[in-house]
């Protein structure tokens, strides 16, 4: 009798270091809640969105910038047809969701150049524009109204003494050393009804060109002038949009993290984490989910299509050949909580981060696409510009003015 139980405890033993590791215990398996490569989940120190990365570099293409500001206005939806052979709904409508941007023209105010180092990129040197925008001096300061407003009135300096020499000679030093070259752009917000009166300033990598020198000459050659969105970017094609989410403050590990809630009749709540780690090691790991800062984050968002871009003062940019109604594209009443759109708008299909009126950045495409959904061409049928305040019934004011009649209030 011992001698079976020793070899069934052999027996066991044996087969125990055969078992793989791994967790232990527990009634049912599942993954974890929420994504821990987005932590730390905290408020972001980039307001107005940061670019991380730029698009490879083409020396085959002509210079071309890669990214462009814009400001959120709001949704609408379209009809469209979709042509994707081999789609369950080939050659047949569909109703999309669509992202409202608008764009205002952007200026050149100057162009940075990098050299590469092993620790990445370095600065090599700046040089800025003769004329400078008020607004863009704004940006230099915390208290403008206070500020003697002098800044860059001795560097201007430059141009004048010696015909320019000295910005000739850092503009060469950029096209001789610099492997990287980057224009220093700002946003018109005094275009905008947003009450901002300093604009936005970002660098937009040029890309393309045979050599930094081109890069240099194209940065040159767009000092002090308007560029706008479609110069940039083109209609069917996808872009990134990067910017800050939406924030809600705190709040409790249910909402934040995505944890199922606690049976009915737990004491002292039931939207929490039960057991928040063992007895050792003695304190609470990184990975359990815990209340906190949720929203307000920095957010990159790829593959977003571009629908359609539209012009300033274009009163019919969303006629299309099946609805051939003239109207642009400020819904009845306005977009909630921003207004009228007066500037160069693009459409992007589907939702896009942040609260209306927040900065975004939209930046070109860092993959090479080859999908028939990337590739496809938009044909758009019909732009709703109905009331977002409620069930809108009119496309236009000339519509409900024909539907009902001469109002008793216009008759005094």
């Amino acid at each position: 009798m011992n001698c079976m139980y020793v070899v069934s405890l052999v027996s066991l033993y044996s087969t125990r270091e055969n078992l793989p590791d791994k967790m232990s215990h527990r009634k049912f398996e599942a993954p974890r809640h929420g994504n821990l490569g987005f932590l730390p989940k905290k408020r972001t120190k980039h307001h107005s969105g940061r670019i991380r990365s730029f698009p490879k570099d083409d020396a085959t293409a002509p210079p071309h910038l890669t990214a462009f500001r814009c400001y959120k206005a709001g949704m609408t939806h379209v009809v469209r047809g979709v042509d994707r052979p081999g789609a369950l709904m080939h050659k047949r409508e569909v109703v999309d969701a669509v992202t409202i941007l608008e764009t205002p023209p952007m200026v050149v105010v100057g162009v940075v150049g990098y050299v590469e180092t092993p620790r990445g990129l370095r600065t090599l040197t700046t040089v800025f524009a003769e004329h400078l925008s008020e607004e863009f001096k704004r940006r230099c300061y915390k208290n403008w109204y206070k500020s003697k407003k002098k800044a860059y009135t001795k560097y201007a300096q430059k141009y004048t003494t010696d015909g320019g020499k000295e910005i000739e000679h850092e503009l060469n030093r950029i096209a001789k050393f610099c492997s990287v070259v980057r224009v220093i752009a700002h946003s018109q917000v005094k275009k905008l009804n947003l009450r901002v009166k300093k604009a936005h300033i970002m660098e937009i990598q040029i890309n393309g060109g045979a050599d930094a020198k081109a890069k240099v000459d194209f940065a040159k050659s767009l000092f002090e002038k308007e560029i706008t969105v479609d110069s940039v970017f083109a209609k069917d094609e996808n872009v990134d949009v990067i910017g800050v989410t939406k924030g809600k403050g705190f709040e409790g590990v249910t909402t934040r993290w995505g944890v199922t809630r606690l049976p009915r009749k737990t004491h002292r709540g039931l939207r929490k984490v039960a057991c928040i780690g063992s007895w050792h090691p003695a304190r609470v790991s990184t990975t359990v989910p815990r209340a906190g800062q949720n929203g307000y984050f920095h957010r990159t968002e790829l593959n977003k299509k571009v629908y359609r871009i539209g012009k300033k003062g274009d009163a019919a940019s969303c006629r299309t050949p099946a609805d051939l109604t003239e109207k642009g594209i400020t819904p009845m009443g306005g977009f909630p909580h921003y207004g009228e759109v007066n500037e160069d708008w693009i459409m992007l299909k589907g939702c896009c981060v942040g609260v209306k009126k927040r900065p975004l950045i939209l930046r070109k495409s860092l993959l090479k696409h080859s999908s028939r959904k990337h590739l496809e061409t938009i044909d758009i049928k019909f732009i709703d510009t109905s009331s977002k305040l409620g069930h809108g019934r009119f496309q236009t004011a000339e519509e409900k003015a024909k539907f009902l009649g001469p109002l008793a209030s216009k008759q005094k």
